[in-house]
C-alpha cells in the first residue's frame, strides 16, 4: 500500500518533469532554427551586442566626394564601446580611420583581413568585425575593433556528416542525465510527500483495532487532517471508557434488580407453597394476609416489568404521546394527595403550592403524572422522614415550570450529572429505594418526549431542586 502511494506520486511528477524538459529542449531547438533561417533575429530584444554594432555600423558611414567619414552619433557609439574603425576602398587601402591604433595596417590583403577576423593581432589587440558599405558604383569595406579585453570569439569547425550524431548522442546524454536527475527529486518529493500518508493509514489502523492512544502534531500540508484524527482519537477513547462504565453499571443495576425480583418471587413461592400443602391448616384471616402480601409482591413485580417496557420504549422513540388540554395544576395536586395517602408515606411532609388554580397545558396526563410521581419518590426515598419536599406549579410567560425541592442530604457532584442514566443509582438510597433503577431515565424521556426540559440543581446538605420546564 505505502509503494503504491508513493509510486503514484513518483510517476506524476517525473511525468511533468519530463514533459517540462522535453518542452525546453523544442524551445531551444526551435530558437536555433529560427536564428539560422534568419540572419536579422537575435535572441536579444536590442542589438547592443559587438557583432550587431560593426553590421549596422555602416548607417553611420558618410560617403561625400571628399572621402569618407562617420557621423557625431557613430563617433559617440565607438567612444561608448572602446571601438574603432578603418574605412578602405576596393583595393584594401586604408581611406579614413577613427580611434585606430598607430600600429594597425594602412593596407589589407584578403589574407590579412581573414586573419585580423579570426585572431587578436598583437599590434592592435582588438576583436575585429568586418562590414560593408555599398554606394552607386562603389563598395567600401570597414573594420570595426573592440579594444576591451573581455570581449571573446571562438570560432566552431565541425563536420557537418557527423552532425547528426553529434546531436543524437549529445541529446540522448542530456535526457539521461535531467532523468536521472528528475528521478531523485521526484523520489525525494514523493517520499515527502507520502509520509505523512504513511503516518495517517497506521493511525486509522490502530484506531480500527481500538488503540486510540494516538496523537500526532498539526503540521504541512495535511494539517487538518492530522487534527481531526487528534480530535477523533479523543472522542473514541472517550466513548470507550463511557462504555465501559455503562456496562459496569448495566451489570451492577442487573444484578440488583435480580435481587429485587428475587426477593419478592421467593416470597410469593413461598406462600404459595404453604397455602397449597395440606398438611397446613389455615384460618381465612391468614389466608387473607398471604394473598395480600402475594398480591403486593406481584403489583411490585408488574411496576417493575412496566419501568423496563417504558424505558425501551422512550428509548427507542416508540412511544406515542397521547396529548389533551388538562388542568396541571390539579394533576400535580393528586399526585402529592396520594403519596400523602400511602400508608408508607404518611408520615411525610410534602408542602405544595400554585400560582394560579387552573393552568392548562396539552400533555400526555399519564405519562406526566408518572414523571412527576418519579421525582417525588426519589426524593423520599434519598432522604430522612424529617425532610420537607416542596412542589409548585406556575406560570412563566410561555411556558409552565414544575420544581420539586427538598433540604435533604443533596447530590454529591460527581453524581449530579448521571442521575438521569439508565441504570445509576445514587449512594444516598435509602431503605425505601427498590425497584427498576429507571425512574429518573423514564422521568427525563418523558420530559424530552414533550419537548421540554428538565434541570437539577444540588449541593451536599443543603437539598436538590428539580425543575421541568414545559
Amino acid at each position: 500500500m505505502k509503494w503504491r502511494l508513493t509510486g503514484r506520486y513518483l510517476f506524476s511528477v517525473v511525468l511533468i518533469v519530463v514533459i517540462v524538459i522535453i518542452m525546453n529542449i523544442m524551445v531551444v531547438l526551435g530558437l536555433f532554427v529560427l536564428q539560422a533561417m534568419n540572419e536579422d533575429f537575435s535572441l536579444a530584444e536590442s542589438e547592443t551586442s559587438a557583432e550587431a554594432i560593426a553590421r549596422s555600423f555602416k548607417e553611420y558611414i558618410l560617403i561625400a566626394e571628399s572621402g569618407p567619414s562617420v557621423t557625431e552619433r557613430g563617433k559617440e557609439i565607438l567612444r561608448d564601446n572602446q571601438a574603432w574603425v578603418q574605412i578602405l576602398d576596393e583595393n584594401g587601402r586604408e581611406i579614413y580611420r577613427y580611434l585606430a591604433p598607430e600600429a594597425a595596417r594602412t593596407k589589407y590583403t584578403p589574407i590579412d583581413i581573414v586573419q585580423i577576423y579570426k585572431y587578436v593581432e598583437k599590434e592592435v589587440l582588438s576583436t575585429v568585425f568586418i562590414g560593408e558599405k555599398k554606394v552607386p558604383n562603389h563598395r567600401y569595406s570597414y573594420l570595426v575593433g573592440f579594444t576591451t579585453p573581455y570581449l571573446e570569439r571562438q570560432v566552431l569547425t565541425f563536420d557537418s556528416r557527423n552532425l547528426g550524431q553529434v546531436l543524437k548522442v549529445f541529446s540522448l546524454t542530456i535526457i539521461a542525465v535531467d532523468g536521472i536527475i528528475a528521478l531523485c527529486i521526484a523520489y525525494i518529493f514523493s517520499k515527502r510527500l507520502t509520509k505523512p500518508l504513511h503516518i495517517l493509514i497506521d493511525s486509522i489502523k490502530s484506531l480500527a483495532n481500538k488503540n486510540y492512544n494516538v496523537y500526532h502534531r498539526p503540521k504541512g500540508v495535511y494539517k487538518d487532517v492530522f487534527s481531526n484524527i487528534n480530535h477523533l482519537s479523543q472522542e473514541l477513547k472517550s466513548s470507550e471508557m463511557e462504555r465501559k462504565k455503562l456496562d459496569a453499571m448495566k451489570e451492577e443495576w442487573i444484578g440488583n434488580i435480580s435481587h429485587d425480583i428475587k426477593t419478592p418471587l421467593a416470597s410469593i413461592q413461598g406462600y404459595a407453597e404453604m397455602m397449597k400443602d395440606p398438611e397446613y391448616q389455615f384460618s381465612v384471616d391468614e389466608m387473607r394476609d398471604y394473598a395480600e402480601i402475594i398480591e403486593r409482591k406481584s403489583i411490585y413485580l408488574k411496576d417493575v416489568i412496566e419501568d423496563l417496557n417504558l424505558s425501551t420504549r422512550l428509548k427507542n422513540r416508540e412511544l406515542t404521546l397521547n396529548k389533551n388540554n388538562i388542568n396541571i395544576v390539579r394533576l400535580v395536586r393528586n399526585v402529592v394527595i396520594d403519596t400523602l395517602n400511602d400508608a408508607r408515606y404518611s408520615n411525610r411532609t410534602i408542602d405544595f403550592q400554585c400560582s394560579d388554580e387552573f393552568i392548562s397545558i396539552e400533555v400526555d396526563g399519564i405519562l406526566i403524572r408518572r414523571a412527576i410521581s418519579n421525582l417525588i419518590y426519589n426524593a423520599i426515598v434519598h432522604n430522612e422522614e424529617h425532610i420537607v419536599i416542596k412542589v409548585r406549579v406556575e406560570k412563566n410567560g410561555l411556558h409552565t415550570l414544575i420544581r420539586v425541592e427538598d433540604n435533604g442530604k443533596g447530590i454529591k457532584q460527581e453524581e449530579l450529572g448521571r442521575i438521569f442514566d439508565r441504570y445509576f443509582r445514587g449512594t444516598n438510597t435509602g431503605e425505601l429505594h427498590k425497584g427498576s433503577g429507571l425512574g429518573m431515565a423514564i422521568t427525563h424521556d418523558i420530559i424530552i418526549a414533550h419537548g421540554g426540559d428538565i434541570q437539577v440543581k444540588s449541593e451536599v446538605g443543603q437539598g436538590t431542586t428539580i425543575e421541568i420546564r414545559l
